[in-house]
């Protein structure tokens, strides 16, 4: 079987979140002979599998098995992969399917390693990823085996594969404001405290404003005003209370507490509640890392580009391997296709990204 009949054997499978569809027993059976953990909490399903070759460093490829539900528009069944004009269709061919099947065919040919080899996988990251690749590695790091560096293979590259490497991901800072005004009858503003008048005037100071700089790595943490809502849907009566929501996808340079901060200077004289939530943190890994240096030089044999190091895009599981402490880089498919109807995935790509993960275990 080679990597491209793989990754139909995995596009296959209807693992909607947090279904993995029997891909994990799968996976498990492919690789005989490799150390298994199996942790699944929640509902969720999550495999641990390694093999020490030698008494080098423990490098770890990781990734998701769950894709989101496939949605209307499609031109054929999401679950059953077609491959017309050198394009592979199916739900999970670019996010992220075809990294799975790239570095499960690259670890089960590898014969030799310095080291040691493991795979993890989840099938929670599309969801809340509550009890996935979190969990795994709270697992790992009590049992002091947690891995040096780690290989996440979401879709990276934009215009052309090979283009992008993450060496990073954007936080993400979630908040909601109420504030308090008093209710009235709109004939008498003068008896009223409208809270939507109270923060027209505060709008222009937050609504789409930096917070940062930025560096070499992060774009500027910017404010995101996400929904502003208030009053009845009547034209005759001024809201009592107004409740608004924003986003920051928060670089090294901000946090929470300079969030809130913020706020509370601008929002000052106003009565009004704030809750902030941190649902992702920034990191960011040395491009001179040993991980970095190596993929980029992996990717440069197989496709004779240079790849840009970047922290764009949303999150992902490459977050948690950074809290503890794991030198984690991204790199997979082009993601131009990804979440969307009639998802696909260039079959060339498919075999180039397996052959830059086998040539990394090589280098290694």
């Amino acid at each position: 079987m080679n990597v491209v009949d793989l990754l139909i054997r995995l596009l296959s499978a209807p693992s909607v979140t947090p279904e993995d569809a029997g891909l994990m027993e799968y996976v498990q059976e492919s690789l005989p002979g490799f150390e298994v953990l199996r942790v699944d909490e929640g509902g969720v399903k999550n495999l641990f599998i390694s093999r020490k070759f030698g008494e080098g460093e423990h490098l770890c490829f990781a990734g998701h098995v769950d894709v989101v539900p496939p949605g209307e528009g499609w031109h054929s069944d999401p679950f059953v992969p077609r491959i017309e004009g050198g394009m592979l269709y199916g739900r999970g061919a670019q996010d992220m399917k075809s990294g799975v099947a790239a570095f499960l065919q690259a670890v089960k040919e590898a014969e030799t390693f310095d080291g040691t080899l493991s795979l993890l996988l989840t099938s929670d990251e599309e969801g809340e990823a509550k009890y996935g690749t979190r969990i795994v590695l709270e697992h790992l790091k009590k049992m002091g085996r947690l891995p040096d560096y780690a290989v996440v293979a979401e879709p990276t590259c934009e215009e052309r594969f090979g283009d992008a490497v993450k060496i990073g991901r954007r936080g993400s800072i979630n908040g909601v404001i109420e504030v308090f005004g008093r209710q009235g009858h709109a004939a008498y503003p003068e008896k009223s405290d409208n809270p939507i008048h109270r923060i027209a005037p505060i709008l222009p100071q937050i609504a789409g404003v930096d917070l940062d700089s930025g560096d070499e790595y992060f774009a500027p943490s910017k404010l995101v005003i996400t929904d502003i809502r208030a009053g009845m849907e009547v034209t005759n009566v001024t809201p009592g209370t107004l409740k608004m929501m924003f986003n920051v996808r928060n670089s090294t340079a901000t946090s929470l507490e300079d969030v809130e901060r913020f706020i509370r200077e601008r929002f000052a004289g106003l009565e009004y509640e704030l809750s902030l939530s941190q649902s992702a943190n920034p990191f960011v890994t040395d491009p001179d890392t040993r991980i970095v240096r190596l993929l980029d030089r992996s990717i440069q044999t197989v496709t004779g580009l240079t790849p840009k190091h970047s922290t764009a895009g949303g999150t992902s599981d490459a977050r948690f391997f950074g809290e503890y402490g794991v030198k984690v880089v991204e790199f997979g498919v082009r993601n131009d296709t990804i979440h969307a109807p009639n998802e696909r995935v260039a079959v060339e790509e498919v075999e180039g990204l397996y052959r830059v993960f086998r040539d990394l275990i090589e280098r290694f």
